[in-house]
């Protein structure tokens, strides 16, 4: 089993059996920095509030930033696949990995700070995805129009929205301006709403059909 635990923004703690991952921990946005023993942290790219590794990183942890390529660490299967943060090839904000690791049998893919549709050459190189945590605020990142098309081409069986508006006081002006979830959930089938920032998933309760698990930030 594998337990999920959202931080708010990008940053997703997971924590299966012998080791615990962490992807795009932040800082400076207006939220509670993320804490955590982390065995790995994995970093889409530079910006800080994707790649505030020490506070979540436990001693004699693994750092990868902006990886791509595939390799095991401690165990698990980490697999980077090069994207870009905008829709211009790199121009405006740079370079994206897009992780895709195997933890317990169970496959998760994080996009980062996605800003494009995908290729198929990087749809074959992400490979199989069972949970998706996927960006959908627009702006930086793809939004309300990108984000049917990217859920098209992996096929997850569970999406995670993240780095949306979520109307928390006290959040850095740049992300109020983002979508809210709700924009994103709208007429949308297959939806579970959790009451809290947290959920469990194993290889036997992957859902048959695609399923939307909308996380409830809370402080």
């Amino acid at each position: 089993m594998v337990e999920i635990i959202w931080h708010g923004h990008a940053c997703f703690e997971l924590r299966g059996k012998e080791v615990t991952v962490v992807f795009d921990p932040f800082a400076g946005i207006g939220l509670p920095e993320p804490k955590a023993e982390a065995d790995i942290v994995l970093c889409s790219h530079s910006h800080k509030d994707h790649n505030n590794a020490q506070p979540v990183l436990k001693k004699g942890g693994t750092i990868l930033e902006g990886f791509v390529g595939e390799r095991e660490v401690q165990g698990i299967q980490v697999r980077g696949v090069a994207t870009f943060h905008d829709a211009t090839g790199g121009s405006q904000r740079g370079r994206n990995s897009i992780y895709n690791i195997q933890l317990d049998n169970v496959a998760f893919c994080h996009l980062g700070d996605l800003g494009h549709d995908l290729t198929r050459e990087q749809v074959r190189g992400i490979g199989e995805v069972d949970v998706l945590f996927m960006p959908i605020g627009g702006g930086p990142t793809i939004g309300l129009v990108e984000a049917p098309s990217v859920v098209e081409s992996l096929k997850p069986k569970i999406i995670v929205p993240m780095h949306y508006n979520i109307g928390v006081d006290g959040m850095a002006e740049f992300f109020t301006k983002l979508n809210r979830v709700e924009d994103y959930l709208r007429d949308k089938k297959n939806l579970e709403r959790v009451r809290s920032r947290s959920f469990t998933v194993t290889k036997d309760s992957l859902p048959k059909a695609q399923k939307i698990v909308a996380l409830t930030f809370t402080t």
